[in-house]
């Protein structure tokens, strides 16, 4: 081979050795492209959200904002500012029942009744205060006192002895006392304090007492858990020997887990009992007992169908879901996970096509809310972010079920509802739910500083109620914030499958409706068949019935509620009734005892209806005045009526 054969043969070799040593390197660069073009979606031009989200610090709570109003409210005597009163008072504000908070002995007993928090004790109350409060029940007036520790009181509550425990498990109900609080389904029998499965010492400590003569209620071990004493004068006297504020609080909080009985699916009112045991004690004690009644439009039960898309097929699915509700009339919550990165949990959800179904539901009327990007089960671990985390730069990835990485807390609030607004204008957001109902403690403060204003975070039997409430800073005791919590009640991933659970879910609704409470049922719209069917059968058979709505609308309504203001006074021979509303609000429910009957010159307004024991209308800002006249107690009603009147579905 000549000399100039063998060259060219030689640079044919290195061309083909340099074109296979940029394919070497170019190839690992094209399949990093082509994966990372697979494992993300980026809407063009999309980005934000601007500026930044501040969690402000806690601003401790002041009880004196809470110590206005007529002495026909519940008069609470704090004897210990430290104290779980919050848990009390927003609970007392979820029931409906007006209340007043101070700390002095001679402006409580001005009321009626009286209720001493969080306990009685010659270490906190001197002589003089306990004399006052000694005489309340003996002049007529009602007594109610959490933990009567000392003071020389025990004659005036009907007991001897007083014994601390944490291994005190349950209090239950004597079968008179249920009779006279209308607690008659089988969940309303007994008042649970933890589970000594679980744990050996109950979630609160607990004081039994001894030799009582008239129980209400009983611990396992046979001391007292309720006691009480009536007088001639008409006047009684009531011991609790545990901390109704604290064990509220818990459940507000979610953290009953020790206490809970069933986790969802069932109807669970084991807070609820101890709010409706204060209300009935205040009722019999206070001729002017009016309170608030829990659900719109005087139904005995608010309903809130919502639906977690948190799969790839789920948005086209769900707005079949929407178009079934859209038939009835109703509208949705669909909580959307704004997943735009392939991961451990699922493909990619939020796309361009996918996208226009988000849209659709917008055009349906359904609200939209956040259910994350990420939808970690660990997402209770996040930690809380910085407040400027933007699309697309954030991106948290789902590693396994125990592991999840560049997620926070403020970022999947933050970047979820962006993006929900900016792909379905006008949309806006302001419910959350989050994947696996997984919570952090600082939830609460991230929502209020990325503008949401409800959170459908936890089951019913977390929050051992079936009432909203108003969440604390960190889940605490010693700060507020602007955001409600709705416990949900039903759920879709349980056995048996959905379908197959009408009567019972419709059987829990009745039970809840008995007194007033709400009802949110949560559906994946993975599939359609029988839970397509279960929301087509529930709505149909409760449509008439209950109030239907989404968690915004019932959350607007909510939010107002909250803020009305309830006094009654007697003047010449009727009574007056007045509310003050910050916010306007339609379908308010006043329940009044059964032998009140509005002054016809009230009734203007073709929107105030009337029936016995409640009076239903709509509330302008300002102050409202309602003008009953009293007929003798017994006549023009049962009595029994007032302690049932909210309850109960009437048939369609």
């Amino acid at each position: 081979m000549s000399d100039g054969a063998s060259r060219q043969q030689g640079d044919l070799w290195r061309k083909v050795g340099l074109c296979l040593l940029v394919l070497v390197f170019l190839t690992p660069i094209a399949l990093g492209v082509l994966y990372y073009r697979s494992r993300i979606f980026i809407f063009g031009g999309l980005s934000g959200p601007a500026g930044t989200s501040v969690v402000k610090p806690p601003s401790p709570a002041d009880w004196r904002s809470y110590r206005d109003g007529d002495t026909a409210r519940l008069a609470i005597l704090l004897t210990d500012e430290a104290s779980a009163w919050l848990g009390l008072v927003h609970g007392l504000k979820s029931l409906g029942v007006p209340f007043t908070l101070t700390r002095d002995v001679a402006e409580a007993v001005r009321s009626k009744v009286v209720l001493v928090y969080p306990y009685v004790s010659g270490l906190v109350l001197k002589p003089d205060e306990l004399r006052a409060l000694a005489a309340h029940p003996q002049g007529g007036g009602t007594l109610l006192a959490a933990n009567v520790l000392g003071g020389g009181l025990k004659e005036v509550f009907g007991f001897g002895d007083v014994q601390p425990s944490r291994k005190r498990f349950a209090m239950s109900f004597s079968g008179a006392s249920r009779t006279w609080l209308g607690f008659d389904e089988p969940e309303e029998q007994t008042v649970r304090f933890g589970d000594p499965a679980r744990n050996p010492e109950a979630q609160l400590g607990t004081h039994g007492y001894g030799q009582a003569a008239d129980a209400l209620a009983f611990f396992e071990d046979g001391t007292a858990a309720i006691t009480r004493r009536r007088f001639p004068t008409g006047g009684a006297a009531y011991a609790l020997g545990f901390d109704p504020g604290f064990l509220l609080l818990i459940g507000q909080n979610a953290r009953g887990a020790d206490i809970e009985r069933d986790y969802v699916n069932a109807y669970s009112p084991q807070n609820d009992l101890v709010l409706r045991f204060l209300r009935q004690v205040w009722r019999e004690g206070e001729p002017l007992a009016v309170s608030l009644g829990r659900v719109p439009d005087g139904k005995a039960l608010a309903v809130m169908m919502t639906f977690d898309v948190d799969f790839t097929r789920s948005l086209p699915n769900a707005v079949a879901y929407a178009e079934l509700l859209k038939e009835f009339g109703v509208r949705g919550t669909f909580f959307i996970q704004t997943k735009y990165l392939r991961d451990y949990n699922d493909e990619i959800i939020l796309t361009d096509e996918s996208a226009a179904h988000l849209r659709r539901l917008g055009e349906l009327g359904m609200e939209l809310g956040s259910h994350t990007v990420a939808h970690s089960w660990i997402f209770r671990d996040f930690p809380m972010g910085d407040g400027k985390e933007q699309y697309p730069a954030y991106r948290p990835i789902v590693v396994n079920r125990n592991e999840a990485r560049d997620g926070t807390i403020l970022g999947e609030l933050r970047v979820s509802k962006f993006l929900v607004e900016s792909l379905a204008p006008p949309a806006k957001v302001v419910s959350f739910r989050p994947g696996h109902l997984s919570n952090p403690g600082g939830l609460p403060q991230a929502l209020e500083a990325t503008g949401y204003r409800y959170s459908s975070s936890v089951t019913a039997g977390n929050a051992l109620s079936h009432l909203p409430v108003r969440l604390t800073y960190g889940r605490g005791a010693q700060a507020e914030t602007g955001i409600f919590e709705f416990p949900l009640t039903v759920e879709d991933e349980r056995a048996p499958l959905m379908g197959l659970r009408l009567p019972q879910s419709l059987e829990v609704a009745r039970k809840i409706a008995r007194d007033g409470g709400i009802y949110p049922v949560l559906v994946h719209p993975n599939i359609l068949g029988h839970k397509l069917e279960f929301v087509r059968g529930f709505t149909r058979a409760m449509r008439d019935r209950a109030w239907f709505g989404s968690v915004d609308d019932f959350g607007a309504w909510w939010a107002a509620r909250d803020g009305v203001a309830l006094d009654a006074r007697r003047e010449g021979d009727g009574v007056t009734v007045r509310l003050t509303a910050p916010r306007a609000l339609d379908g308010l429910t006043v329940e009044i005892p059964p032998h009140w009957f509005l002054d016809g010159s009230e009734v203007t307004d073709a929107r105030i209806r009337q029936r016995p024991g409640a009076v239903t209308l709509p509330l302008p800002v300002g102050t409202t005045t309602l003008r009953f006249r009293t007929a003798p107690r017994g006549t023009g009603a049962r009595s029994d009526d007032f302690k049932l009147r909210t309850g109960g579905l009437a048939s369609p």
